[in-house]
């Protein structure tokens, strides 16, 4: 399939080998650039002060920080028109940078800084909005500093991590926390779902964006992508980076699954108004017109009032995609994302008219944004 087509100078056996909302990121100009995003010599004294500091501390996390911290990167987007974004990133070959779609996407020009370098223009080698990854191609890369290397799976809710990057300009900062939650779909662009996502309690602010959220190993559990404050951030799960980062890299763009339809979870109210038994599935509701479920799939056809709620019906109810159940659309959603590539027919069990079936689907590509 295309999405796991081998990448050049060996960068995907490598992933392959050792990988098994915005608010992230942060505009120029909200703190001091004193503060760390400059490279005098006070900053740079500074920095290593509190490298220093850290060598004489027993700490499990100063461990992590040491292991992790010499290959975040600070970076920074510049447009025609000044400063645009800043944000982090982290290396993860020889000459390869993860970050998230929405540090790059406001600029032409990109920089980034190592903890002990100066500032050094880079490339981006390929975006990907719907999963909100990017790839920056760098050169002459720190002598010691090594690739980070990602975790197979979904970590155990309770897993205890560490978030390195910079937040609002303050390079090597560290937060920790535990994982909250596993396979989150956040809000993607076009109202498409990143499936997967990771929830950590771990402290994520501005400039945060792009940075690796690690394990006590120091293995990366996701790139950090967005921080809405109350104890709740999310990062975009190795699993999903694993697929997206090396098609990045050969051909610049990933082709996500697409099945051409708009739906929901099946709640009470849904399952009531459709005569279903149990309230689980998803409910198809609109057959985008042209894509791959038209004439093969069902989507509303009226609606009723149950509790003065409107409420959808006649459309189809997604009990499982090949052998995966889908209970939720976060199920489905993972589904997609994780085991599938636009091209493939899949088996679509569904319930229809209260009669349970199954039908084969031919997976499209998502639309271009």
């Amino acid at each position: 399939m295309a999405n796991d087509r081998l990448s050049r100078r060996g960068f995907l056996g490598a992933l392959g080998v050792t990988l098994a909302g915005a608010a992230g990121c942060q505009a120029p100009g909200q703190v001091d650039s004193s503060a760390g995003a400059d490279t005098n010599s006070s900053s740079q004294s500074a920095l290593q002060q509190s490298q220093q500091a850290t060598q004489s501390s027993g700490s499990v996390y100063t461990d992590v920080y040491r292991e992790v911290a010499d290959s975040v990167v600070s970076i920074q987007v510049l447009s025609n028109r000044g400063r645009a974004a800043q944000g982090s990133g982290f290396l993860v070959s020889d000459e390869y940078l993860v970050t998230n779609q929405h540090v790059v996407a406001p600029g032409s020009e990109y920089y980034v800084r190592f903890a002990d370098t100066g500032w050094r223009e880079v490339s981006v080698v390929g975006t990907d909005v719907y999963s909100d990854l990017a790839v920056l191609e760098t050169q002459n890369v720190p002598d010691g500093v090594s690739p980070l290397s990602f975790v197979d799976g979904d970590p155990a809710v309770g897993t205890r991590v560490v978030a390195i990057g910079n937040p609002f300009g303050l390079s090597g900062s560290v937060s920790e926390g535990i994982v909250s939650g596993v396979d989150r779909t956040l809000r993607g662009a076009n109202n498409f779902s990143i499936a997967d996502a990771i929830q950590t309690d771990a402290a994520v602010n501005p400039g945060n964006s792009g940075g690796p959220l690690v394990d006590l190993d120091g293995n990366v559990l996701g790139v950090i992508n967005a921080g809405g404050g109350d104890n709740v951030a999310f990062a975009i799960s190795a699993a999903l980076t694993r697929r997206v980062v090396p098609a990045l890299v050969e051909d610049g763009t990933y082709r996500h699954s697409y099945m051409g339809v708009t739906l929901q979870s099946v709640d009470p109210l849904v399952a009531e108004a459709n005569g279903l038994r149990r309230a689980s599935g998803v409910y198809i509701d609109r057959i985008v017109d042209g894509g791959p479920s038209e004439g093969v799939l069902q989507g509303s056809d009226d609606s009723e009032t149950i509790n003065n709620t409107q409420v959808p019906v006649g459309g189809d109810v997604v009990r499982r995609l090949d052998d995966t159940r889908t209970p939720t659309r976060q199920a489905l959603a993972t589904f997609l994302a994780l085991e599938t590539s636009p091209g493939d027919t899949i088996d679509v069990t569904l319930v229809r008219d209260g009669q349970t079936e199954t039908v084969e689907l031919e997976l499209g590509r998502r639309p271009r944004p």
